[in-house]
């Protein structure tokens, strides 16, 4: 339901065009309309700890990898649905979800890349309840997309001096990035400096049995770790629980086309390392876990590892294409035998909505290995 709502919206903007973020001189040009920039004291720049929980219950904690100089290529990053303003459109001051979201997802990339996160006004959580419900709403896509591609063109012309670069998004942040790339880099100039496109949480489509054609005539689902100029595409479900039929994620509608899976912990060639949130997840919301409480009551770190606790592989069966996240607890109880990520709505598990709250931290370090990877790749290929 939601998937179509969003695409009933987004064709809606399609067929009339875009609305301008640019009123006269370019928004992009003032720092306070970006969450991170490269060299600055901000959001991205601030010292931050991981947990990581052995088997037997022993505890280390990790400071998060700073580069000692700045990184060969950039990252690009759009956020996802997260604003608390209460207009359908959020504004261009940054609220506490936006700075959530470039926290708990784009900082973890500064071992890979320069950050860079604008502000844009997306459709707010109020905005997306609205659509949800069927109420009456303002909620304006073009208008997000708009301050998206302004925010692009600016990079390219006053930041990108011919460097490799990455565009990482997840839920309205890759379905503003689909059109970005359909619209502004997909057969253009642009294309020559893109290193992938991590869009997680919203449906890249693509004909059964193909990699390309759907979304993108020529971008091609990544299939191996030094591939570039593809799309890395996913959204995760519990194993034991797959994408039923009214799935927000996972499926399409269209017939004869798939959704695409590309598996970043196989591409990354390393297990699944994650950075899931220890204190607050995405919404700001605690884990209702008692395990996981007396956890994050242990450690001030934001982020915590469970290693050899969770797998997860791309499954395409039952017309669905999604990453299955298995969690195998060992015999001990000296540290939580489950993860959160789950939506929760009136006390129970929303099973449409799968681990979209987790979609980025459940694989993000080999999301960062995989990034580092394709952008050796693209040095090597330009001769860099």
């Amino acid at each position: 339901m939601l998937l179509r709502l969003l695409s009933l919206a987004l064709l809606a903007f399609t067929l009339t065009g875009t609305a301008s973020a640019a009123e006269g001189a370019d928004p992009y040009a003032a720092a306070e309309a970006w969450l991170c920039l490269p060299g600055r004291d901000d959001i991205c720049s601030q010292p931050r700890q991981r947990l990581v929980v052995a088997p037997d219950g022993s505890l280390q904690e990790q400071p998060l990898e700073r580069p000692a100089s700045p990184p060969p290529i950039d990252c690009f990053y759009v956020y996802p649905t997260i604003s608390e303003d209460p207009a359908p459109n959020s504004g261009r001051v940054a609220g506490p979800g936006e700075r959530r979201a470039v926290e708990q997802q784009l900082a973890l990339f500064a071992p890979a890349c320069r950050l860079f996160a604008p502000l844009y006004r997306q459709v707010t959580l109020a905005g997306l309840r609205a659509l949800l419900t069927g109420q009456p709403t303002t909620a304006n896509m073009a208008l997000a997309y708009g301050d998206v591609a302004a925010a692009w063109k600016h990079y390219l012309a006053q930041h990108n001096q011919g460097r490799g670069v990455v565009l990482i998004g997840h839920s309205q942040g890759s379905l503003m990035l689909i059109q970005l790339l359909q619209r502004e880099i997909e057969g253009q100039p642009a294309q020559a400096s893109l290193v992938s496109a991590v869009l997680a949480g919203y449906p890249v489509e693509v004909p059964n049995g193909k990699d390309s054609g759907g979304s993108f005539k020529q971008l091609p689902l990544c299939r191996s770790g030094e591939q570039t100029g593809c799309v890395i595409n996913y959204s995760s479900f519990r194993a034991s629980s797959p994408p039923p039929p009214n799935a927000l994620f996972g499926r399409t509608p269209k017939p004869g086309m798939q959704t695409g899976c590309t598996d970043p912990v196989a591409l990354s060639g390393k297990p699944v390392d994650s950075y899931l949130l220890l204190q607050r997840n995405l919404l700001g919301l605690a884990a209702p876990r008692e395990d996981w409480a007396a956890l994050a009551a242990r450690s001030p770190a934001q982020f915590v590892s469970l290693p050899g606790l969770v797998e997860a592989a791309c499954v395409n069966a039952d017309d669905a294409a999604y990453l299955a996240v298995s969690v195998k607890p060992g015999r001990e109880a000296k540290r939580p035998a489950d993860i959160p990520g789950d939506l929760y709505v009136a006390g129970n598990v929303f099973a449409p909505w799968g681990l979209h709250l987790i979609d980025i931290n459940l694989v993000a370090g080999n999301l960062v290995t995989l990034v580092q990877r394709q952008g050796a790749a693209w040095l090597r290929a330009k001769g860099s």
